[in-house]
């Protein structure tokens, strides 16, 4: 009769409960957080000094008069500027490797898409450039699992 204690266990082959085994991280995965780690602290500074922009000088920004979601530009940098330092903060905190912060990354990757989305018509080129890279960082958060 053999032992199942101690050094000499093996683990139990097969998959775990439930039926299927756990994914494995590829080492492209976990580079790909690392990546959009560093794309949202860079994304968080460049809002920042996109929303000092619309606080400060008003008229860098496109105007459009017939825009649904349409809001004084002071209060989208205000938007922009807080969402901004919340984005690199956590984006800090990706680089580190914290799992609260690739939770915390996709809701706020999330949030800056939308705002993003709302903020097209005053600054269509840029908004388009951080919808695509919020749409890379929550895909990168959402396909690393723990090893």
């Amino acid at each position: 009769m053999s032992s199942s204690v101690g050094p000499t266990a093996t683990p139990p082959a097969g998959p775990r409960a439930g039926g299927t085994r756990a994914p494995r991280n590829k080492g492209w995965v976990s580079g790909m957080v690392l990546f959009a780690g560093v794309v949202m602290l860079v994304n968080g500074i460049l809002e920042v000094f996109h929303g000092i922009m619309a606080i400060a000088e008003d008229d860098v920004f496109v105007s459009t008069p017939r825009y649904v979601f349409r809001f004084d530009l002071t209060g989208w940098g205000w938007i922009h500027l807080v969402i901004g330092v919340l984005v690199a903060l956590v984006g800090f905190f990706v680089i580190q490797g914290a799992a609260w912060a690739r939770i915390a990354g996709i809701f706020l990757a999330s949030l800056s898409l939308i705002g993003s989305f709302l903020a097209l018509p005053y600054y269509p080129l840029w908004a388009l450039v951080i919808i695509a890279l919020d749409v890379f960082v929550i895909w990168a958060l959402c396909v690393y699992r723990e090893d």
